[in-house]
């Protein structure tokens, strides 16, 4: 079978036909603009395609997954956007939808960093930072989906005034070390600090947000993914401060000796996403 995916970012939209890494027939790259012209091109592009089982979306959010709807997002004009409803009349297809993340995570867990484990989480930092994850080989849902970008972490004004960029909480881990807040704190985009400090204040938060997930998910790995991730030398300073804060409570050899296994980027690269997405929806097909 055929499917198509969509990982629906708040800049870009990424959109494959495929069954997986090697089977990816055709992909598209859409600027996230209004839902009307975005969501439009979006079922072009897979109205193109005869034969297409289904269409999986990881899409940033908040999302109420039971509705299809995006809700909260600081994204201008796309509060309450009904995504699946508008998806489905369009292409007559069954549509299914997740956060980025817990697409990200499924890519990573059926074919990258994340095979053959139960538990783990993906965490992605980027423009914003979200995350998501398996717990005993389900993505998790609950009251709504994980909202890792926004738990609360300790801010010392002292070492780092800056407010953070969080329209709702300023200070959560989103508003003090996503690349917008890297760029509103530094005045330079992510790429373009080189400042030691800087790094060593975005690897303190980092490890301070995983290792809150250390505690309370108790994951397998963690898979570290998105632009900001990618900078060179960041994840061996989060990994070292991870295993400082853990402070030898957590009696587990992968924080030990085993942290450069543990702590990880995504073995399928930008990739993850839209390949969750064709995931989501040959899970939701074949259940």
């Amino acid at each position: 079978m055929i499917f198509g995916g969509i990982e629906a970012g708040g800049t870009k939209w990424v959109c494959a036909i495929g069954s997986g890494p090697g089977q990816l027939d055709d992909t598209v790259v859409i600027p996230t603009t209004n839902p009307d012209e975005t969501i439009g091109r979006a079922a072009d592009f897979f109205a193109r395609r005869d034969g297409l089982a289904a269409v999986g979306v990881g899409s940033f959010g908040p999302v109420d997954l039971r509705t299809g709807r995006i809700t909260t997002t600081p994204k201008v004009g796309w509060g309450g956007i009904e995504l699946v409803d508008r998806l489905r009349e369009r292409l007559d297809l069954p549509v299914v939808l997740d956060t980025d993340v817990n697409a990200a995570a499924l890519g990573e867990h059926r074919w990258g960093a994340a095979v053959g484990l139960e538990t783990f989480f993906y965490v992605t930092v980027g423009t914003g930072i979200g995350g998501g994850g398996l717990v005993e080989g389900r993505l998790v849902h609950g009251l709504l989906h994980p909202e890792v970008g926004h738990m609360r972490i300790p801010h010392d004004r002292d070492r780092d005034p800056f407010d953070g960029v969080c329209p709702y909480h300023e200070d959560c881990l989103e508003g003090l070390a996503s690349g917008r807040a890297l760029e509103a704190r530094w005045g330079r985009r992510a790429e373009e600090i080189d400042d030691e400090e800087a790094w060593a204040l975005e690897a303190e938060y980092l490890a301070l947000g995983l290792v809150n997930l250390v505690c309370t998910v108790s994951p397998q790995r963690i898979v570290v993914g998105g632009g900001v991730a990618k900078r060179p030398g960041l994840l061996p300073l989060v990994r070292r401060r991870v295993c400082e804060l853990a402070a030898g409570y957590v009696a587990a050899a992968e924080l030990e000796e085993g942290i450069d296994e543990y702590i990880v980027p995504p073995a399928l690269d930008d990739r993850a996403g839209v390949l969750g997405a064709i995931e989501l929806a040959r899970e939701a097909l074949a259940s």
